[in-house]
């Protein structure tokens, strides 16, 4: 692979500076895509972007970007996207950044001498010719050094197509409709494809594969119609039966839930005092698992309060080591705390509640 050092303008990047979307961000005469397949959404904050125009007036040089020479003699950026990006954007007026006196300043209202110094600007662009598979090589090497790729980013790499720009349309932007739908049950970094491995990981379980498969299966599609409604599907589920929201729930695995149990009727009414009581049981400790232990009935879901060492140890003593069930002596390593009255029926984890039992006698007490 042949890889050589070149000073290039930004006057020359942004000539030809088109943002199409899903369609492809070219420049530099529309020879370099900006933004291939295998490339992160945009992701830098507006204090990130304004950190790259403010290196560049004060011209300080930039960190080195890279490059790669297509068959066809145009231009892929391998990494530098997020700074080419942001100095496009501001010559485009897409944002402002601000003089001392704290006024909005836009490229098109700077001093011309100013304009010509940041037009003028040289990037260090290290240009890589080779093999594809050299080139993708090179690019998760460089990759190291900055911000890394997602699990699910590198996926988007080798899952072109038109099923996958069907699918990040539907999930892999601010505003886009699955986190319009989603946003109070899933937590998600949406433009760093984390909404979109979710949708995957969703009908994974359901068709009892992997996202890799899944995704290997479905790329020649024309659309991601049938992600889409799956997904949409577990969110209406989860709507429907569990109407009052709580940040705990996007703690949640919906997608497996609503694979176990979707066939199970509730009564959303009593459901959702059944929640609020569970919510306000200090006796909980897992809020989060209170959704599967209401489908389920399992209250190994709730993480229930133990009893400290403390308690076990002092009552261990009051019962002289002897297992009130079965009547024989243990140590103390050999024996559990255990519940008098069920927390289920309405016990706590309070001193007056505690029986030290052996192992098997409160493993068979348990299986009643």
């Amino acid at each position: 692979m042949d890889i050589n050092l070149q000073k290039i303008k930004i006057k020359d990047i942004f000539n030809g500076y088109i943002d199409n979307d899903e369609e492809g961000v070219y420049g530099y005469g529309g020879k370099l895509n900006i933004r291939p397949k295998y490339q992160r959404e945009f992701s830098y904050d507006e204090e990130q972007q304004k950190a790259v125009i403010d290196t560049i007036l004060k011209e300080f040089p930039l960190n080195v970007m890279y490059w790669s020479v297509n068959p066809d003699g145009c231009y892929e950026l391998l990494d530098g996207q997020q700074r080419t990006l942001s100095f496009c954007k501001f010559l485009s007026s897409a944002f402002s950044i601000k003089n001392n006196n704290g006024k909005d300043i836009y490229f098109h209202t700077l001093p011309e001498d100013i304009k010509e110094k940041f037009l003028n600007y040289e990037c260090l662009v290290y240009i890589c010719k080779g093999k594809e598979s050299e080139k993708l090589d090179w690019f998760r090497v460089i990759n190291i050094a900055g911000l890394k790729l997602t699990e699910q980013e590198l996926r988007n790499a080798f899952c072109t197509g038109s099923w996958l720009t069907s699918a990040k349309k539907y999930f892999s932007k601010i505003g886009c409709p699955a986190s319009r739908i989603s946003d109070s049950y899933i937590s998600a970094e949406i433009n760093r494809q984390g909404l979109l491995e979710i949708a995957l990981k969703f009908i994974a379980i359901a068709q009892n594969t992997t996202i890799d498969e899944y995704m290997s299966r479905n790329q020649d599609k024309e659309d991601a119609t049938e992600l889409w409604e799956y997904f949409s599907n577990v969110i209406n589920w989860i709507e429907f039966n569990f109407t009052d929201k709580y940040s705990q729930m996007k703690s949640v695995n919906w997608g497996e839930l609503y694979y176990k149990y979707k066939d199970i009727k509730l009564s959303p009414e009593k459901t959702s005092i059944k929640i609020k009581e569970l919510m306000k049981d200090k006796e909980v400790q897992k809020k989060s698992g209170i959704y599967e232990y209401i489908l389920s009935g399992k209250e190994k879901f709730l993480n229930l309060r133990d009893f400290d060492i403390d308690e076990k140890r002092t009552q261990y003593e009051i019962q002289e080591g002897v297992c009130p069930m079965c009547k024989k002596h243990f140590e103390f390593e050999e024996m559990q705390g255990d519940h008098k009255i069920a927390w289920s029926k309405g016990g706590k984890t309070t001193p007056d509640n505690l029986q030290m039992l052996c192992r098997d006698c409160n493993l068979e007490k348990s299986a009643k």
